[in-house]
C-alpha cells in the first residue's frame, strides 16, 4: 500500500450530507440512482450513484451520506455529477454506503 502524507488527506473535502430526493437514473448503462443532496453551507448537489442493489429511492431519502466534494463536476448519463457518495462494494460486490450512526449537521466535514 502506498502512504501518503496527512496534507495529502486533508485536500480531499469529505463533507456529510442529507439526500433529499433519489430518482433512477433511465439514461445510465448500469442502473442508477440520481441523488439530490444537501450539503449544508456547500448547498444542494447532484450526483449518479451505482447504488440500487442495496437500497431503493424511498430508503434513501433522509439518509445521512459522506460525499467528496472537491473532485471536478463529471457529466454521468446525462446527468452533472458534482460529488461522489462514498461506499464500499460488499462480498458480492455490491456498494453500501459510508454512514453515520448518530445524526450529524450537513455539511460537516470528516475529521
Amino acid at each position: 500500500m502506498q502512504q501518503i502524507e496527512w496534507d495529502d488527506f486533508q485536500r480531499v473535502e469529505l463533507r456529510v450530507g442529507t439526500v433529499v430526493s433519489a430518482e433512477p437514473n433511465s439514461k445510465a448503462r448500469k442502473p442508477a440512482y440520481i441523488l439530490t443532496i444537501d450539503l449544508g453551507e456547500l448547498g444542494v448537489k447532484t450526483s449518479s450513484a451505482q447504488i440500487t442493489e442495496h437500497y431503493g429511492c424511498a430508503e434513501l431519502l433522509g439518509r445521512q451520506v459522506l460525499c467528496v466534494c472537491n473532485f471536478a463536476a463529471k457529466r454521468i448519463a446525462g446527468v452533472r455529477s458534482e460529488v461522489l457518495v462514498t461506499g464500499v462494494h460488499d462480498a458480492d460486490g455490491k456498494v453500501v454506503l459510508a454512514g453515520f450512526d448518530r445524526a450529524l449537521p450537513n455539511g460537516s466535514r470528516l475529521a
